[in-house]
C-alpha cells in the first residue's frame, strides 16, 4: 500500500544527531501521509536502538558499513511513497519544512528533484548545490567553500546571495533531497560504486539525462549540522571520497580519469 512521502534516514555513528533528527520529525511531522525509515549500517553506538523508541520508525540494520548510496537504495526499495526524501542523520527539519518542499514539487511537474537551502547551527548557508563535476566546475565549487568555511567576507557573501535565488542547478545535496519515486526508479536509484560522496551528483546527472529537472528552493531551510558520521573515522571517510571522485571521473570524464589517479597516487605518496 503506497502512502505521499517515505522519509529515509541512513545512520552510521550519529546517535545523537539521528535522535535529534527524528525529534524533529515528531514534534512537528509533516501533514502529508508519510513512513519514517533509518537503514543503520551498522553502527557500534546504538543508534538502531535509539531509533526504535519511536514505534512509528522502521529501522532496517544492513549488517555492515554498505555507504550512503546503497544503503539508501536498500530504503527506497523497502518504502512504498510516491515521493522520497532522502535525509541525513545530522540535519534538523523546522516545522513546516517538508510540506513546503511536498508543494514545490507538486506544483512543477517538469521537477523531478527538490533541495532546500541548508544552513549550520548559526544560520549560515551551505552551498548545497553546483554544476556536474568537472575539473574546472570542482576548482570554482571547492574555493567557494573553502573561502567560506574560512569565513572570508567576499566569498561568504557571494555564497548567501547564491543561496537565496531559485534556480535549476545541475545537482543538489544528499543530505537533504526530495525525489519523485518514478524519477528515481527510472534513473536506476544510485549508483552502488560509490561508497561515500559525489552519488548525489550522479543521480542527479542520471535523472537529467532523462530530461527531468533539478531544482533548489530558498524559500525552505533545513538545518545541517554537517559530518558527524565522517567524523567517526576521518581517515576511512578521505579515502572514500578519492574513490568516489576517481569513479565518478572514469564513469562520466574517463579522458581525466588517469590524470586523476596519479594525483591521488602522488598526494598519498607525500604523507
Amino acid at each position: 500500500m503506497s502512502t505521499d512521502l517515505s522519509i529515509i534516514i541512513v545512520s552510521y555513528n550519529a546517535r545523537a544527531d539521528l535522535e535529534r533528527c527524528l525529534e524533529s520529525l515528531h514534534a512537528a511531522p509533516p501533514a502529508a501521509a508519510h513512513e519514517i525509515i533509518v537503514v543503520d549500517n551498522a553502527s557500534s553506538d546504538g543508534s538502531a536502538d535509539a531509533a526504535r523508541r519511536w514505534p512509528d520508525v522502521r529501522v532496517i540494520e544492513t549488517g555492515s558499513n554498505l555507504g550512503f548510496g546503497r544503503a539508501n537504495n536498500v530504503g527506497i526499495r523497502a518504502s512504498s511513497g510516491r515521493a522520497l526524501l532522502l535525509l541525513n542523520s545530522d540535519t534538523v527539519v523546522p516545522a513546516g519544512a517538508i510540506d513546503a518542499l511536498l508543494a514545490e514539487l507538486t506544483k512543477r511537474p517538469d521537477v523531478a528533484v527538490v533541495g532546500p537551502r541548508l544552513v549550520d547551527g548559526e544560520g549560515r548557508a551551505e552551498l548545497s548545490f553546483g554544476r556536474m563535476i568537472g575539473p574546472l566546475n570542482e576548482w570554482r565549487q571547492k574555493r567557494l567553500v573553502r573561502g567560506h568555511e574560512r569565513r572570508v567576507p567576499r566569498i561568504s557573501a557571494r555564497v548567501d546571495q547564491m543561496t537565496r535565488r531559485e534556480h535549476a542547478p545541475d545537482w543538489v545535496s544528499g543530505a537533504c533531497l526530495l525525489v519523485r519515486r518514478v524519477d528515481a526508479e527510472a534513473a536506476g536509484l544510485f549508483d552502488e560504486r560509490y561508497q561515500l560522496y559525489t552519488e548525489d551528483v550522479d543521480f542527479c546527472a542520471a535523472i537529467r539525462a532523462r530530461g527531468r529537472t533539478i531544482r533548489f528552493t530558498p524559500a525552505v531551510e533545513i538545518v545541517h549540522l554537517r559530518g558527524r558520521s565522517a567524523a567517526s573515522n576521518p581517515a576511512a571517510t578521505r579515502d572514500a571520497y578519492r574513490q568516489s571522485r576517481l569513479a565518478f571521473y572514469e564513469k562520466h570524464l574517463p579522458f581525466w580519469a588517469p590524470l586523476l589517479r596519479l594525483y591521488l597516487r602522488l598526494v598519498r605518496s607525500d604523507k
